[in-house]
């Protein structure tokens, strides 16, 4: 018996697309299933002669309309897979949807900023437009949820990315980062979003997580990867959707009636990180020295630098840290470095010099010194231990 043929159609250079896929994966390993799958070449979702393929089913990515409208009415079953809708006539008629739950993903990181002691939050959505209504969702959400305790939600939606129209989209968003009132958390409806945040955060001047405090949404480890500060966010449940949609497909194939199936599916977590931990500082000499050296001490820089930065005098600035953190500057800049590396041991393949050197060790047996003071093991030995 020939195995069954599936096309999935996902744009699988997005994070949250090649969750699904894996999840499609781990379902047919653990069933011991043969599909011959089809993906576009770049892993683009391409629908431009779908009605004539010789297939046996799809799953496909149903936030893009082009997507859906070409799919209507095929002859195969199909399986949808994308975000959730408050109003069920959004959903497709008689195709089984597997979603993720927007208002879960907002509530958690609501809820984790709330946690932090803010009492200020505003969101960084989407321009509206046909292709980013699981985006609005997110923000409606967000309104409602805010509004529930009474508060005033500030929503800010910025322009769509392009290299062309990138400098005027920051110099906008610098801007109101300024105008916010702070200290502010912020919920982006997605990493990417909270990348550029971050960075607009830097051109204003403006300490993370002090005055805005970011939670992001997807879990993007290339969004980690290309930020200075390490971004905390909302991990989606999307392997388990790739996972029930392959299911539900699986069963259709074998003669089941799915067409009015909806499953909605939660986050899996939220991964704590740097960008949220708002911690209430009352000299605002110390926030903007925290501030600075979380852009710069993988660079190697000195309290002197630092207290130049500040503009005042290293003793002053020592006085203040002492009485605000209980600590000195270079201790300070001393946990930064060893934060950031903590992060890249995860990467057994990176070598540990360059590590150490990415981190702003001077040498790799200073940071071996460092590790065992603060940690009584070796690099190595620390990521085993935080393993097991």
């Amino acid at each position: 018996m020939s195995p069954h043929r599936i096309a999935l159609l996902f744009n699988a250079n997005k994070v949250y697309d090649r969750q699904i896929i894996a999840g499609i994966g781990d379902y047919l390993k653990s069933t011991r299933m043969v599909w011959d799958l089809f993906m576009e070449e770049d892993f683009r979702s391409r629908t431009v002669g779908i009605q004539n393929w010789r297939g046996d089913g799809i799953i496909a990515d149903y936030d893009d309309p082009t997507v859906a409208e070409a799919l209507s009415g095929l002859p195969i079953p199909v399986v949808a897979v994308g975000g959730s809708y408050a109003n069920e006539s959004q959903y497709p008629a008689k195709v089984p949807y597997v979603a993720t739950d927007n208002v879960e993903l907002v509530r958690l990181a609501y809820v984790h900023l709330i946690e932090q002691g803010l009492q200020h939050f505003a969101f960084y959505g989407l321009p509206p437009l046909p292709g980013n209504r699981w985006a609005q969702e997110r923000e409606v959400a967000f309104c409602n949820m805010v509004e529930h305790d009474g508060l005033q939600g500030i929503v800010y939606r910025g322009s769509q990315t392009s290299a062309g129209g990138w400098g005027l989209a920051q110099e906008e968003m610098v801007s109101w980062v300024r105008s916010l009132p702070k200290p502010i958390g912020i919920i982006t409806v997605t990493d990417a979003r909270a990348r550029q945040l971050l960075q607009a955060c830097v051109v204003a001047d403006t300490p993370v997580p002090e005055q805005i405090a970011v939670v992001g949404i997807d879990n993007d480890p290339i969004a980690q990867l290309l930020g200075r500060i390490p971004l905390s966010s909302v991990i989606q449940g999307a392997e388990e959707m790739g996972r029930r949609a392959a299911q539900i497909l699986h069963q259709m194939l074998h003669g089941g009636d799915h067409s009015n199936v909806r499953i909605v599916v939660p986050p899996a977590g939220l991964s704590v990180q740097t960008s949220s931990l708002h911690q209430p500082l009352k000299s605002p000499h110390v926030m903007r020295a925290r501030h600075y050296i979380r852009q710069y001490a993988h660079l190697g820089i000195k309290t002197e630098q630092v207290a130049q930065y500040v503009g005042i005098s290293r003793s002053l600035l020592e006085e203040h840290f002492k009485r605000e953190l209980k600590k000195t500057v270079h201790d300070t800049i001393l946990e930064h470095k060893l934060e950031m590396a903590r992060g890249m041991l995860s990467d057994t393949s990176m070598p540990l010099a360059e590590i150490a050197v990415r981190c702003g060790f001077t040498t790799l047996q200073y940071m071996y010194a460092v590790f065992r003071r603060v940690y009584n093991c070796t690099p190595r030995e620390f990521v085993k231990s935080a393993r097991g």
